[in-house]
């Protein structure tokens, strides 16, 4: 089953999140300090940390840059409720998601679900999507730009794999909301820029991405002929 590591300070939260994570099939083990948690990731085994954002020793966005420093770990951030910034600045950092404070327990689970399914692998009948300077290798979940690897994380690289299987074809904030989450989300479009700006970010010098005002977003790479 998969595990999940969270991080949170509540001594309280763990053991009945656990119990609940349980009935989905999900090992939950928490993690009181950050010292303690980037231990236990650092030696393997788990499959997505959650990130309380107020923490001892270190808060939720400096534990998170250091996860990413290192590792493309499906990353779930709890945030203050009504607090946007923490949500843009936990997104900036590399948070695959986030959930507001206090959260519904089924809502939780459902987070981590989504997040783990974007690191499984896809059947494709094209394992690798060529474009001018970009390579996409769909079996082995690879991103080349000038033949160099990309580190992305998994809402960023499946984010690229939505536009690179249909370059040239507008994708609106929603349209990229709803794949990337597996259902309708109540959230605001802020959070699309955001990825698609790391994104861009990551594949520079290429012009990859196309914004479109007030239409969406679209790969501008002209694709290559298949071998």
């Amino acid at each position: 089953m998969p595990r999940i590591l969270l991080i949170d300070d509540d001594e309280q939260l763990g053991p009945p999140l656990a119990a609940y994570f349980q009935r989905y099939e999900l090992v939950l083990e928490q993690a009181t300090r950050p010292s303690t948690g980037l231990a236990r990731l650092q030696a393997g085994g788990f499959d997505a940390a959650i990130l309380d954002v107020m923490l001892p020793e270190m808060d939720g966005f400096e534990l998170c840059r250091t996860i990413r420093k290192a590792s493309d770990l499906p990353i779930v951030m709890l945030t203050a409720r009504g607090d946007v910034m923490d949500r843009v600045v936990g997104l900036e950092l590399g948070a695959d998601d986030y959930l507001p404070k206090p959260f519904e327990p089924r809502e939780l689970v459902a987070r981590v679900q989504t997040v783990l399914r974007r690191r499984v692998t896809k059947p494709l009948a094209q394992d690798a999507l060529a474009f001018e300077g970009l390579s996409v290798d769909t079996a082995r979940r690879a991103v080349l730009r000038g033949g160099e690897t990309v580190e992305l994380t998994g809402t960023e690289y499946e984010l690229l794999l939505m536009l690179a299987r249909e370059p040239g074809r507008v994708f609106s904030r929603d349209d990229i909301l709803t794949a990337l989450r597996g259902h309708e989300a109540d959230l605001y479009t802020r959070a699309v820029d955001i990825v698609v700006s790391r994104l861009r970010r990551k594949l520079e010098p290429l012009d990859a991405i196309k914004t479109l005002r007030n239409a969406g977003y679209s790969l501008a790479l002209p694709r290559l002929p298949a071998a």
